[in-house]
């Protein structure tokens, strides 16, 4: 089996979030499963810089109105790919999500490309048997598949955020180079508009997402106005929780720590935690709870109920240590609480990737509140560095994390705290959870113990997808 995969992100290049994650992990599990999987995305100028080129797989003198196109064959450790390379849209400042006035005509051609790799193949004759396409930017790939001529390979689209579908006024039709019989509800047309996500979710052969619970809830009051069509296609549709790259998430091997642990010498962890005070501006207190969140900061991402807290955290004896950006509002509040409660709370408006490292090597209680979270990341690293996450009981959350009871203390399942209301008393009524059992020392090692014992690997995600590209029927031309 062969299979192309296609995202507009790949770590350590681009990424906005867990998206780029995924597409540098899953592919290698998936052919360390022994399926030649490749990858598909655009050559922005990070990316093109630091990988190794190896030949053109295609050219085209014109793509979607951008100019000249050529896919390219590179590597990158452990990955082959192709790169789009595509100057007017893809080599410019702004990050992948920039210029708006061509974000459709960016994307729809990398969706083509794709699509064109699916029906022809590369100069060399490879051609895959899956196109796997990635959230709203690959949505028409299918669309591309199935009004385009020749071999029909089988498509599957995975949805990580289903708030972002990619919706555009429908006059662009022609300049996406889709046929007029496109537009309708059987195709890529969503209440008069033209949806990326939407026709990639109506055309494509399987449907997956990041966890069993957001698989559910997509169906009903979560799936922003696509609850219908998921719910049509509940047959088609799997959620396959994600899983973390070890050889990037291990506190035993992670260059970005002090003092490297693992769950045989917790002791080692100890080193971090006044080093992570110092860089951030904490008063070295051993004693007190350190809790902390790694997030962006949107209404979704749930921190305005965090900051309802700020002052109960700091009367209770703990430090909050707050890394993120986004809303300008939510930054401003962070820094005045920050203010208000010096070497208490600490706040870094931005994203940097050592410095998460070392939050969860020093943390001990890991916030993710989410009103809405497809399947999260930050707390299986939180579990597998030692740190108790404390989680509103939606989406990957509640898949990942076992909240803390007496009967999940007494059968040794607990791995962290879980509230379920969205609002600030019922995370402060969690909060109070997590102080009263860091107060019992020995309880909270076990805790700790089964979290960091849990294997949150790629491996049984990779065969989870094998076993769902198995059941798609095989197709003909």
């Amino acid at each position: 089996m062969s299979v192309l995969f296609v995202g507009s992100e790949l770590f350590p290049y681009v990424k906005t979030g867990g998206l780029g994650d995924v597409m540098a992990a899953l592919p290698r599990a998936i052919r360390a499963q022994g399926v030649d999987v490749r990858l598909l995305v655009p050559a922005y100028p990070s990316i093109h810089s630091a990988v190794d080129i190896l030949g053109e797989a295609a050219s085209f003198p014109d793509l979607m109105g951008g100019g000249p196109a050529r896919i390219l064959r590179a590597e990158a450790p452990g990955l082959p790919l192709y790169l789009l390379d595509q100057p007017t849209f893809f080599d410019r400042p702004g990050g992948p999500y920039g210029h708006p006035e061509d974000l459709a005509t960016r994307f729809a051609a990398l969706a083509w490309a794709a699509a064109h790799l699916g029906r022809v193949g590369d100069v060399d004759g490879w051609r895959p048997d899956v196109l796997h396409g990635h959230d709203w930017q690959t949505g028409l790939m299918p669309a591309y598949v199935a009004y385009g001529d020749g071999p029909r390979p089988a498509t599957v689209m995975t949805i990580h955020n289903i708030a972002f579908q990619g919706r555009f006024q429908a006059s662009i039709l022609g300049d996406l180079w889709l046929p007029r019989h496109a537009l309708t509800p059987e195709g890529v047309e969503f209440h008069g508009d033209i949806c990326f996500l939407k026709a990639g979710l109506k055309l494509a052969d399987r449907l997956t997402t990041v966890s069993p619970t957001y698989a559910q809830e997509i169906q009903h009051a979560g799936g922003h106005g696509l609850e219908g069509l998921l719910a049509h296609r509940k047959e088609s549709l799997y959620g396959i929780i994600n899983g973390i790259d070890k050889a990037v998430w291990n506190p035993a091997k992670d260059p970005n720590l002090v003092s490297r642990y693992d769950l045989k010498h917790p002791g080692r962890r100890l080193p971090n935690r006044p080093d992570f005070q110092r860089r951030m501006g904490l008063h070295e207190d051993p004693n007190a709870p350190l809790f902390a969140a790694v997030s962006r900061l949107d209404p979704l991402k749930g921190l305005d109920l965090v900051l309802d807290n700020v002052d109960h955290l700091v009367s209770s004896g703990a430090q909050l240590a707050v890394l993120g950006t986004g809303d300008p509002h939510a930054e401003g509040a962070f820094l005045q609480a920050a203010q208000r409660h010096p070497g208490r709370v600490a706040v870094f408006i931005g994203y940097d990737e050592a410095l998460a490292h070392r939050v969860f090597s020093a943390a001990d209680v890991f916030l993710v509140p989410s009103r809405q979270e497809p399947c999260g990341l930050t707390q299986l690293y939180a579990q597998a560095y030692g740190v108790l996450p404390l989680v509103r009981r939606t989406g990957g959350l509640a898949d990942t994390v076992v909240g803390v009871s007496p009967e999940t203390l007494a059968d040794g399942t607990a791995t962290g705290f879980t509230f379920d209301t969205a609002n600030g008393l019922a995370l402060g009524d969690a909060i109070n959870r997590a102080l009263a059992l860091f107060r019992d020392p020995p309880a909270w090692r076990r805790v700790q113990r089964r979290g960091m014992a849990r294997d949150f690997g790629w491996e049984g995600p990779a065969r989870a997808y094998l076993d769902m590209y198995g059941t798609i029927p095989a197709k003909g031309v």
